[in-house]
């Protein structure tokens, strides 16, 4: 039974897109694993900026300074030839 854990920064994430991302995911763990999607559990948590940290410092701190904060797309992605979702799909943490 897959379980996944999706962490993102709590930024009014709307119902659609939090059930876009199960979806892919768990499309994802059988298109590529063949799990089965009855048994693919997937937790999406929304961390607060002040409590996300980069380089020693917040989210929000970053964002107040105007610095670069992860948010911006992966520009490894296209050099794999996927979008940054999947780019990041397939290099997340799978338990």
């Amino acid at each position: 039974m897959p379980y996944v854990n999706i962490k993102i920064t709590n930024e009014n994430v709307t119902p659609e897109k939090k059930e876009a991302l199960i979806q892919g995911v768990t499309d994802l763990l059988k298109n590529v694993l063949g799990k089965n999607p009855k048994t693919t559990v997937v937790v999406i948590d929304e961390v607060e900026t002040d409590n996300w940290g980069i380089d020693g410092q917040s989210v929000t701190q970053r964002r107040k300074r105007g610095e670069p904060d992860g948010s911006e797309p992966n520009k490894f992605a296209p050099l794999c030839g996927l979008s940054a979702g999947h780019y990041a799909l397939q290099h997340a943490k799978i338990l």
